[in-house]
């Protein structure tokens, strides 16, 4: 989810965005406005691979001793990634839409008792980079939320407002540079500006233009489901709602955990705070004024859409599904790929299915786990901070071109 598309994370995933700080109304008269076209990539394009990052033969995926139960739910993963594999371009460079063919023609009736040897069949391992990798923890976050205001429900879930678009390539020169026009809105007069940062959004900004999809009770809870970008609502009648990333601001991201640090508030020492989730909460809660101030610190701000389904979406615009589903950074890992990592906390080791994408997540062996919902899936994605080794599982063909001399 995005992930912030789909969705996005704690020093698992929110908590690397929280420590380390990696991540209104349309004036009267103002003229509507119309996304330019996004452009149309031809088919099969090949983005060069970062030239750090150089791709080596693996050991045979026989000899990573996958597990039947690992492997099976990795098989899953997989085959409903099949359909955009077969579709999207790749951006990392590394594979062409054909290279996932048979794969995914066996995956559809493989049986699912028999999935470590599918994975051998149809794939070989590859090192990008030196492997050396480092993976968080992300999951989707529970809180309390209602389709209408009522007494308790006083924060605004909202879908993605109309106008929020790209600049027009005309009004933005420096996208010849950067590659893509910024996020915002044209005003009254035709000028392109920023859009509305959090602090104007909670002020009232969006207010009265019916775009709430729900209203949630902690604005806290909901700060940190906006950083997830993906999450359920507990409603009163006991039902849950899905919601999950529609899109951003496009405004500046901060990080609280990195805030809190500067200015001395988390440590070991008298009047400071853990550096953990609990710890940064326990602060916003015991110094509400300060803690709104600096959330507002943070000017990024998520819009939202409701999922329907068995699960949120990743980036991919598949199901994110526990235990099996990680985050990757595009440029350097295939959405829909195969991923085995070997790292020092063993709960995260094993066969992964890159589905999502994260903005913390940056690198070639960068990776955020997913954990699904509840409070065990909090713990460990809280607690989520490992160090090892990353694989990449690529068809057998696609290794062989790759690594030919």
């Amino acid at each position: 989810m995005m992930r912030m598309p789909a969705f996005r994370t704690f020093l698992s995933g929110v908590m690397l965005l929280l420590l380390a700080g990696c991540f209104r109304m349309v004036p009267a008269g103002a003229a509507p406005e119309v996304a330019p076209p996004a452009p149309v990539a031809p088919p099969d394009v090949q983005v060069p691979l970062p030239a750090a990052a150089s791709v080596v033969r693996g050991p045979a995926v026989a000899q990573l001793g996958m597990t039947a139960q690992d492997a099976a739910t990795g098989l899953r993963s997989f085959g409903e990634s099949c359909p955009k594999l077969l579709i999207r371009n790749d951006g990392s460079g590394l594979t062409e839409r054909l290279d996932w063919q048979a794969a995914c023609a066996a995956a559809l009736n493989w049986p699912a008792a028999d999935a470590p040897r599918f994975f051998e069949t149809y794939f070989d391992t590859a090192r990008v980079g030196d492997g050396t990798a480092f993976a968080t923890g992300y999951f989707e976050p529970e809180i309390l939320g209602s389709r209408e205001r009522r007494p308790g429900y006083d924060v605004p879930v909202y879908r993605t407002p109309p106008e929020l678009i790209r600049a027009w390539p005309a009004d933005y020169p420096e996208a010849e540079k950067t590659g893509r026009p910024p996020l915002g809105r044209y005003d009254e007069f035709g000028n392109f500006v920023p859009y509305f940062e959090r602090a104007a959004i909670e002020e009232g900004a969006l207010a009265g233009r019916g775009l709430e999809i729900a209203w949630v009770a902690d604005p806290i809870e909901f700060f940190f489901l906006q950083i997830q970008g993906s999450g359920r609502l507990r409603l009163p009648d006991g039902d849950v709602m899905r919601i999950g990333y529609a899109a951003q601001n496009g405004r500046e991201y901060a990080g609280l955990g990195s805030i809190m640090r500067e200015r001395g508030l988390l440590g070991d020492g008298p009047g400071q705070y853990a550096g953990s989730m609990q710890g940064i909460v326990q602060y916003l809660r015991e110094n509400p004024e300060e803690g709104r101030a600096m959330m507002r610190l943070n000017k990024s701000w998520i819009f939202f859409r409701e999922l329907k389904g068995d699960g949120p979406l990743g980036a991919l615009e598949v199901p994110v599904r526990r235990e099996s589903s990680v985050a990757a950074d595009p440029a350097y890992v295939p959405l829909g790929a195969p991923v085995w990592l070997m790292l020092d906390r063993p709960v995260a080791n094993g066969l992964w299915i890159a589905q999502d994408t994260g903005g913390a997540i940056k690198g070639a062996n960068r990776f955020d786990t997913f954990w699904g919902a509840g409070a065990d899936a909090r713990e460990i994605a809280g607690g989520m901070s490992a160090r090892g080794q990353a694989l990449l599982l690529l068809p057998k063909e696609t290794v062989a071109r790759l690594t030919r001399p």
